[in-house]
């Protein structure tokens, strides 16, 4: 039909996964997100952020992923809990004393290893995990 125009509509999303704009559209979105609390970090790559929290800073844990979850809504983009995951890195020399560990965050898994890149960094900072997986993977191709 000639001579119609359709309604103005509202784009609700964010860009398609898996477009090449993705990666560089989500690190200039994320130029803009930054630890509320002195001593805590963030480091971005591509679609992922590490939060990294001092031990002095533990009780900031939880503020600091609400802060990320506002920034994401702000952002029209969404914090999904269900692939967050904390670990607690502990200095070798620290091993065998008890500290007294802040509870897990509500909704997200407390772990002993995590994938960082492709690398499995376990909670003693060591890479015994990562290649004992590459090894067993070799093993599989033999």
């Amino acid at each position: 039909m000639t001579g119609q125009c359709s309604t103005v509509a509202k784009i609700k999303t964010s860009v398609i996964q898996g477009s090449g704009v993705g990666p560089s559209s989500y690190i200039i979105t994320a130029g803009d997100l930054h630890p509320i609390t002195p001593g805590n970090r963030l480091f971005k790559f591509a679609d992922d952020i590490y939060l990294v929290v001092p031990e002095a800073n533990t009780n900031t844990r939880t503020l600091e992923i609400a802060h990320i979850q506002a920034w994401a809504a702000t952002n029209n983009l969404a914090l999904n809990r269900s692939k967050s995951e904390e670990m607690i890195i502990r200095a070798r020399g620290k091993r065998g004393k008890s500290a007294c560990l802040q509870p897990p965050c509500s909704d997200i898994e407390r772990v002993t290893t995590l994938r960082v890149l492709g690398v499995t960094v376990n909670n003693q900072l060591t890479s015994a995990d990562h290649v004992t997986n590459v090894l067993a993977s070799c093993n599989s191709l033999l």
